[in-house]
């Protein structure tokens, strides 16, 4: 089996002009293209390494060859980062890489939150993703559905994503209402 080093080169220097890996490299930036696969099944197609959830499109400026990586491989090997045309340090390629995850993640959460409301049938998980989607937050109610049904079914998610309306008196009013083990069971995951 080839050492990492070596496997590096024999993905990423036939897909290029430069013949070093630092010219190489040169060629090459990230082109705000990302697949989330929802299960770590991927392979990232420079280091090879496996189990990947998140692939990140690498694509060369000068062959148009386009490889799917994983975060690591970016910023180990510094490919280009570009947000409103200006080329990112290594620390902002790492927050917007770490945003476009979360983003994925969050955006994988709330499909599986949709297909499970689909499969139920019920309307009270619907009726609480539809309040998400056109307020930005859920009520005290509509979150202890969401994250009892996303705990219940082992849905991967960050509770932080969901922000709880407490402006209302009313919401202050549910949550006062509700029994304390239930918003701990909730809010501590």
């Amino acid at each position: 089996m080839a050492s990492y080093p070596q496997r590096v080169w024999e993905n990423i220097i036939p897909l290029s002009v430069g013949k070093t890996l630092p010219e190489a490299f040169e060629e090459w930036s990230f082109k705000d293209v990302v697949r989330d696969h929802e299960h770590p099944t991927e392979t990232c197609e420079l280091c090879d390494q496996e189990s990947l959830r998140y692939q990140f499109e690498i694509r060369n400026a000068f062959t148009g060859h386009a490889l799917w990586v994983g975060s690591q491989c970016i910023l180990r090997f510094g490919v280009s980062v570009f947000e409103a045309g200006r080329k990112l340090s290594a620390k902002d390629t790492q927050k917007k890489l770490d945003r476009l995850t979360q983003k994925m993640r969050d955006d994988a959460c709330l499909r599986s939150l949709q297909k499970l409301a689909d499969a139920e049938g019920g309307s009270i998980l619907a009726n609480a993703l539809r309040y998400y989607q056109g307020h930005g937050y859920l009520s005290p109610k509509f979150a202890f559905v969401v994250l009892w049904r996303l705990k219940e079914n082992d849905i991967d998610h960050s509770p932080s994503f969901f922000k709880v309306a407490l402006r209302r008196d009313q919401h202050k009013k549910d949550l006062r209402e509700m029994k304390l083990s239930s918003v701990l069971q909730w809010s501590n995951d």
